[in-house]
């Protein structure tokens, strides 16, 4: 049985995200409260793989986990790309009408800003994750109370679904790192088939040493999907460059890394794997 650790609970998106990518799998989940918790748990164990957000198309990168990923010794294996749908649920016998405050995620809650606007009966409160909301709700017997959480953590907990899809946009969707110990990478990931690489680099602060390196990766055909930078703290205007890129050809690929490697400080990749 595979052990994966997620942030958050059953039914949480991360719980989503790990039964679609390894869908089919006998699984034990480990619930971390936080993605602190979730990496240390992985450095402690080799044998457990994560899975960890690391990006949502309304709210952006979760810059913290960029960090926690470059200082952990596990690798990149894979991805995996949920829509984000969010639903109001509460007790099975419990009256719409009836409702008066809703309990979720504070992302969740700025998505679904259109349809609490519209109810304004509801009492907006904050909550550490959208399951666990509902987990609450259920476990404390919570009438006149709700969640804004996933379909699949409402039936998880015995809630009633009052209202699908209420997220303002539509095309919302969060991507997930699936991680593991180099050791255990290989049973996971078909490194044939790896098309896409996650690398961290710094540079010299000279003038044009980003463009330099931009130019080599197009030179070899190296496809930039995602550029984010972060400060060196204690280095002042000096910066780690996280970059996705994508390819067609691992060889080149790899002429490209050692093309840029003379003009980097630092280079360390994060793991090469399959894209979603």
């Amino acid at each position: 049985m595979r052990r994966i650790a997620i942030q958050g609970v059953e039914g949480s998106f991360h719980d989503i995200a790990a039964r679609l990518f390894f869908d089919g799998e006998s699984a034990c989940l480990v619930c971390c409260d936080s993605f602190e918790e979730l990496f240390r748990r992985l450095a402690d164990d080799e044998e457990m793989v994560g899975v960890a957000a690391i990006e949502n198309t309304i709210a952006g990168s979760l810059l913290r986990n960029y960090e926690l990923l470059r200082q952990s010794p596990t690798t990149i294996v894979g991805e995996q790309k949920l829509h984000v749908e969010h639903s109001l649920a509460c007790l099975a016998d419990d009256d719409e009408a009836a409702l008066r405050e809703v309990n979720s995620h504070p992302v969740a809650l700025q998505q679904c800003r259109d349809f609490l606007t519209a109810h304004p009966q509801l009492k907006v409160v904050e909550a550490d994750d959208t399951a666990a909301a509902a987990a609450r709700i259920a476990r404390e017997r919570l009438r006149g109370h709700a969640a804004i959480c996933h379909a699949d953590a409402a039936e998880r907990y015995g809630l009633r679904v009052v209202h699908r899809a209420i997220e303002d946009n539509k095309h919302n969707f969060t991507r997930f790192l699936i991680l593991a110990h180099p050791a255990q990478a290989a049973e996971i990931r078909d490194e044939h088939s790896a098309d896409k690489a996650s690398i961290v680099f710094s540079l010299p602060h000279s003038a044009g040493s980003l463009s330099q390196v931009l130019s080599i990766f197009s030179f070899y055909q190296i496809n930039l999907t995602k550029i984010q930078s972060l400060p060196i703290i204690g280095r002042e205007w000096e910066y780690l460059f996280y970059v996705d890129v994508t390819y067609d050809d691992h060889h080149r690929y790899l002429q490209s890394l050692e093309a840029v490697r003379p003009l980097l400080r630092e280079l360390q990749v994060l793991g090469e794997y399959k894209g979603a």
